[in-house]
């Protein structure tokens, strides 16, 4: 019979890659980690861990198990803050990945607005672009993510559940006022993390030419710093703005183009009232992206 316990061993060791830094980070011994090993392997009846040197790596069934082993505990521990926060929402822990932008507008206001309702209630925040937020929501490691997709992007499906909260125009980052994509069809530019290259690539084609990607940063603070500085061109979101401007970049609305930005989850509804609680108030805090 599987245990608990010999999961959380098994998703640690594949977590640190090895034996002694699974121990350090469960506050185990190296025995009593290899003894866990020893008595999973024998009730699955298969070998999932193998000796290279002086290390060790993971079987192909082990790699199998570890995974499903990492789902099952933040199933379990997303089920613990669940029952918690069911008691009138006087307890319990939601937790919450975003990526920067929202992380620094949107969610400090419906952080502000569940203090007040809920003031027992913990919301735990984790930096993360859509694509691995929706990873760890899947795999139970979060609760709720927000995250955003251009008009043209597939929605996603695997079992999220996605509400629309708001739109965020996107702006066009340059040395010049009231400046035109058009202008900077020949311009290195300034990309981002995947979804913000698929963005980007996506509103340049519109006007005709695909974007010579020079550069890469997700840093908004960074991407302005080098606009500044005549390395290249971008495009950050209103939000991203409202973040951190400087005064010595030009920024030009895009006509047409913005994110939509969702709060998903995962798993059949009703969502738990802690979560619930956390979606309606990132709805609340949507508001109108000022202009910049």
């Amino acid at each position: 019979m599987l245990s608990l316990v010999h999961l959380n061993v098994l998703a640690a060791v594949a977590r640190n890659g090895s034996v002694t830094e699974a121990a350090r980070e469960l506050h185990y011994s190296q025995p009593s980690v290899s003894h866990h090993l020893a008595r999973l392997e024998a009730a699955t009846g298969v070998k999932l861990v193998q000796r290279i040197g002086r290390g060790i790596r993971l079987t192909p069934e082990g790699v199998l198990l570890a995974n499903r082993a990492a789902e099952i505990l933040g199933r379990v521990d997303a089920a613990t803050n669940e029952l918690a926060a069911q008691v009138g929402l006087q307890a319990g822990r939601v937790r919450l990945a975003a990526n920067a932008s929202t992380l620094s507008t949107l969610v400090p206001k419906a952080t502000t607005t569940l203090a007040q309702a809920h003031p027992g209630l913990e919301l735990s925040l984790i930096d993360q672009h859509p694509v691995e937020a929706l990873q760890m929501l899947r795999h139970g490691e979060i609760d709720v993510a927000l995250v955003f997709r251009h008009a043209d992007a597939p929605v996603e499906d695997e079992g999220f559940r996605l509400v629309h909260i708001g739109d965020d125009p996107i702006y066009l980052i340059s040395q010049r006022p009231d400046d035109t994509l058009a202008n900077h069809r020949h311009s290195a530019w300034i990309g981002g993390c995947d979804r913000c290259q698929q963005e980007l690539v996506t509103v340049c084609r519109r006007e005709g030419f695909t974007p010579r990607i020079a550069s890469l940063s997700d840093d908004m603070v960074v991407v302005q710093a080098l606009v500044a500085a005549g390395v290249g061109v971008a495009t950050l979101p209103g939000l991203a703005l409202q973040a951190h401007r400087r005064p010595d970049v030009h920024v030009t609305e895009l006509s047409g183009a913005h994110r939509q930005i969702y709060v998903a989850t995962y798993g059949d509804p009703p969502d738990p009232p802690a979560v619930a609680a956390v979606l309606a108030a990132l709805a609340e805090a949507t508001t109108p992206t000022t202009s910049a």
